[in-house]
């Protein structure tokens, strides 16, 4: 399997457990306002990165 597409899916799972967690903290309202924006933006920045990564990268059998 190819390393960069093995690297864009764990982006992409972390991403979306970024997002997540972020969700998850807004609904409760557990935690300040600016730790949500940052995890909010880290988990979107992370998931388009990994959808790209596995997009873009074509497979060589």
């Amino acid at each position: 399997m190819n390393v960069k597409r093995t690297f864009g899916t764990i982006l992409t799972v972390l991403g979306i457990i970024g997002l997540i967690y972020a969700g998850y903290n807004f609904v409760n309202q557990s935690t300040g306002t600016r730790g949500l924006i940052v995890t909010a933006v880290i988990g979107v920045i992370f998931f388009f990165a990994g959808i790209g990564l596995v997009r873009n990268t074509k497979d060589e059998a």
